[in-house]
């Protein structure tokens, strides 16, 4: 149970933003005056008490505050919705751009098919060990310096594995370019809750959505054309994407404001200060003391304490890391199906990843379906998120991934006409966009200042079963055949339909014995 202390300072400072940058006991504080020994002894929940009388705190003014990025207009807010989905669409293309260039790549380097996926596993390795940075960082500086130096530093990656002339430089190439593009995929959804009410955020989350799920479904086909373009090849599938960050970052650089809510009332404690003369006002988050030990052990740490300690993050995190993992898998599985049983040519081989992307645009009508619900849910919870009301999608799509599965797996052959297996990749699609992006809700709703560390939690995770399951695919399809290998991840995910009921019945309970998530008791 949330104690009494962290509550009374939840309730004072804004829900929107104005919460500090972490709530545990150990936060150290900085008085405008120096305390006395008698405040010293205090408990944290009178400390805290004390500081919700305190006058001279700076926060939102009301629904009127123009620095508020809540307060700002629906137009504004969606061109920044934009900004951050074309962010995270550049560094998730990164990832299988360059998967129809692994034979040439092979070829190039020496090394068997095999080794190439590595290509592949290691960008998305990357995406594993890059959040753990970087949510912090946005957690502490904001959300514009987490993500575009990052950007920066992928493009720069990428022309680095563009010019490559050997399979180490390529390898380890890859692994930097994903740890800095994980910044956007893994602080995007947490930057929609800074500027969107839960109402709203639905709608901005399912173009998101698409915005990540669209590069890895997109890329083989853009790759294939590069590829096999007698005058460009697989070193443009990297200048390519390269180009396409560099072309994001500068329209961000110019357009992206800050929009963290501690970042920004920080600035206004500060301007205040200067305008009124009163060195009094202040903002807790300014009073935070950083350190190499506190940056290390409290903030980085936490992506990791919360993915350990915390039962929703873990189960949401691990139902969202095997829909993910299977979304990479179809990156070698589909060549063998399309390509080397029906001998299709590379191009028309990467055709299926439309119908994958289909799937995914067509999850929206469900997602989008269900905002009127939640919103009504939402009002009659005075306007708090309830993060059991993303959930009733979440069921939905576990059922479509599952049918999607099994229906490609006993169609694949190519005894049967290719419209059916194509046909289920609709349904793999959809069910996979349904199940990510309402996880994806559920934890934004959950952990609130903390969401980027949560999404980053699971991001790491499913970054590390996509990593795996490409280098799995190669020998699990071959000897297994395509059909019983389906079945196998079909069962998974038949079990794991489950996930989204257990939350909705015992959601709340979980997260009032959260230290993260904050509940109100009424």
């Amino acid at each position: 149970m949330i104690s009494k202390g962290r509550d009374s300072l939840r309730e004072r400072m804004s829900p929107r933003a104005s919460q500090t940058e972490d709530s545990d006991t150990d936060q150290t504080w900085t008085p405008s005056t120096p305390p006395n020994d008698e405040e010293n002894t205090l408990p944290l929940g009178d400390t805290k008490e004390k500081e919700k009388k305190d006058p001279n705190i700076v926060d939102w003014d009301g629904d009127t505050d123009s620095a508020n990025p809540r307060n700002w207009s629906k137009g504004y807010k969606s061109w920044i919705t934009f900004q951050l989905g074309m962010l995270a669409l550049a560094a998730s293309l990164g990832s299988s751009i360059i998967a129809p260039g692994e034979n040439a790549v092979s070829q190039y380097i020496g090394v068997s098919r095999e080794v190439t996926v590595l290509t592949i596993s290691l960008y998305i390795l990357g995406f594993a060990f890059g959040p753990l940075c970087w949510a912090p960082i946005s957690e502490i500086w904001g959300r514009r310096w987490s993500m575009l130096p990052a950007m920066f530093v992928l493009g720069l990656f990428s022309i680095a594995t563009a010019v490559a002339k050997n399979a180490e430089t390529i390898f380890i190439t890859r692994f930097f370019a994903g740890v800095f593009g994980s910044a956007p995929v893994s602080n995007v959804a947490a930057a929609l809750g800074d500027i969107w009410e839960p109402k709203a955020r639905g709608v901005a989350t399912t173009f998101y959505a698409i915005a990540v799920v669209g590069g890895p479904t997109l890329g083989p086909t853009i790759g294939a054309a590069l590829t096999v373009n007698p005058h460009l090849g697989w070193r443009w599938t990297e200048y390519i994407e390269a180009i396409w960050v560099f072309a994001t970052l500068l329209m961000c650089a110019f357009a992206l404001p800050e929009i963290y809510g501690p970042v920004l009332l920080k600035r206004k404690a500060q301007r205040l200060r200067k305008e009124t003369g009163n060195e009094a006002l202040y903002h807790p988050a300014e009073r935070i003391k950083l350190s190499p030990k506190t940056i290390a052990t409290k903030h980085f740490a936490r992506p990791l304490r919360m993915l350990i300690t915390e039962p929703m993050v873990t189960c949401i995190a691990f139902y969202a890391s095997f829909v993910y993992a299977l979304l990479y898998l179809t990156l070698e599985v589909f060549p063998v199906v399309f390509q080397k049983n029906r001998h299709w040519s590379p191009v028309i081989g990467s055709l299926p990843f439309i119908g994958l992307f289909i799937g995914v645009c067509l999850a929206t009508f469900v997602n989008l379906g269900n905002q009127a619900r939640y919103a009504r849910i939402s009002d009659a919870a005075h306007g708090k998120p309830v993060p059991e009301a993303r959930l009733a999608p979440m069921a939905i799509g576990g059922f479509l991934f599952a049918i999607g599965l099994f229906w490609f797996g006993w169609t694949a052959t190519p005894s049967i006409p290719w419209l059916s297996p194509v046909f289920a990749t609709l349904f793999i699609g959809a069910g996979f966009n349904i199940i990510f992006q309402q996880c994806i809700n559920f934890l934004v709703d959950t952990y609130g200042v903390y969401a980027a560390s949560a999404v980053s939690a699971n991001t790491f995770l499913r970054s590390i079963m996509a990593a795996g399951l490409p280098l799995a695919a190669q020998p699990m399809f071959h000897n297994l055949g395509v059909g019983p290998a389906m079945s196998i991840l079909g069962a998974v995910a038949t079990i794991a339909i489950p996930v989204p009921f257990v939350f909705m019945k015992y959601g709340l309970a979980l997260r009032k014995k959260s230290s993260f998530a904050p509940v109100d008791e009424d």
